[in-house]
Parts: C-alpha cells; structure tokens; sequence
C-alpha cells in the first residue's frame, strides 16, 4: 500500500505545461454566441431576462432538496451530462460557428424546465471561461436561448406528448428533439434582431436558420435519441428517479 504524498517537481512541471497550454493560440469555432457579437444594450437585455428564470430555478433546487434529499447529487449529475453533451461542437463554416447538442430538454425532464436554466447557465459560464465557446457579455442571451427556450419547450412538449398517451420515451425523444431546434431558432431570432439591417430581418433570419440546418436537423433527431436512451437507462437502473413522470406531468 502506498502513502504519503507523492513530491518532486510533479507540481510545477504540471503546472507549466498547463500555462503553456494557455499561452498556444489556437483557432476557435465560436459555439453558442461569441464574445461581442452582440450591441452593449442587447447583451444587457438579454441578461435581465435569464435573471428571473435562473433565480426561479435556484429556488425551485432549494425547495426539492429539502424535500428529497437525493434531488441535489441527481441534478449536479444532470449538470455533469448537461456540460458534456454541449461540448460536442460541430463546425458551420457558412456561419462561422458551431452547431452542438444542448441536453436542456433531458435534463428539463428529469429534474424540472427552471433547474435545468440553472445547469445550462453553469456550462455555459465554465464554457466561456475556459474553452473559448460562447462569451460573458453573451452570457445571458445564451442562457435564454439554450436554458429558457431549450428546457422549457423540451418540458412543455413531453408534457403534452404524455398527456396525449404517447409512450415515455417517444415523450423523451420529442423532448430532446424540440429542445435543441427550439435553441437555435432562438439564437438566431437573438442574432437577427441584434444584427439586421433596417428592412432586412426577414433576410437575415432566413440566412441564418438556413446556415445552421444542415447540422442542426440531424442533430437534433441525434439529441431526441440521445434523451430517450438516457431516460431508459435511468428507468431501468434506479426507476425511483423518474417514477414522477406521468401522464398527468411533472419531473422528479
């Protein structure tokens, strides 16, 4: 058995190799809205619009962990599954971006639609900070369109896919699929309004919707998959979790 503490130049020589990883440049697709693409005014707008919605889901995890004390570890889990899945970038050389999965609608059906702004606002922060993907002035727009519009469309179609009696995992795929659609029809509405010229958003959202969809509708029927085989995996390992979805609604 070994013990102690390993010593030695591990530390510094690690230490080097990641500020000289910092310090290469490397060229960066900008996923989700890049750093100063939006006016100073719109930035700020769309950050006080996430405001509300980040609270309320801020409260929304206080209330359902006192409540059940597995609810937290299962949404930092989310988070986990969340961060990673919107690191997937592809590249969309028309529009100098990256189209990507967005797991909002997942994570919007497992634990509730305002939760999931919250872990969305959370990737989308540590993204901006340290992978170059997305911005901070951004911050908020982005919020809106991958956490607001993503979760929330994802949550309000498995609702009514349930309702309507459809199976749980078509709810889930329907989910999943709406959830990273609705997120880049709500990007590129940010992008135009902020960017049209006068007479032109037509045009320009045209443009845009047009630039995105060749990667964009494949991956989102890839993220309607994804969803429907997250949630049969949680229903047949620990079925606890989700035994809150019914027909009638609700997340765990």
């Amino acid at each position: 058995m070994m013990r102690g503490v390993v010593r030695g130049p591990c530390i510094p020589i690690a230490l080097l190799i990641l500020v000289a990883g910092l310090a290469v440049p490397v060229r960066a697709h900008a996923m989700h809205i890049a750093e100063g693409i939006l006016p100073a005014g719109h930035a700020a707008l769309w950050f006080l619009v996430s405001v509300p919605f980040v609270l309320w889901g801020l409260r929304e995890i206080r209330l359902r962990s006192a409540a059940a004390p597995h609810y937290k570890p299962f949404v930092a889990l989310v988070g986990a599954a969340v961060f990673i899945i919107s690191c997937m970038p592809i590249p969309v050389p028309i529009a100098g971006s990256c189209a990507h999965p967005v797991g909002t609608g997942l994570a919007a059906i497992l634990i509730g639609p305002a939760p999931a702004v919250v872990l969305a606002s959370i990737a989308l922060a540590l993204q901006a900070l340290f992978m170059a993907h997305g911005g901070l002035t951004t911050l908020g727009a982005n919020v809106v369109a991958m956490g607001v519009a993503g979760a929330f469309s994802g949550y309000a179609i498995f609702l009514l896919a349930r309702r309507l009696g459809l199976p749980l995992l078509v709810a889930a795929f329907l989910a999943g699929l709406l959830s990273d659609w609705a997120t880049y029809a709500a990007t590129s509405a940010v992008l135009t309004v902020a960017l049209h010229e006068p007479g032109g958003f037509s045009t320009m959202l045209q443009l845009i919707l047009v630039a995105f969809m060749p990667t964009q509708v494949p991956l989102g029927i890839l993220e309607g998959v994804l969803a429907a085989g997250a949630l049969r995996f949680v229903q047949a390992r620990m079925p606890v979790l989700i035994k809150g979805l019914q027909p009638t609604g609700g997340a765990v």
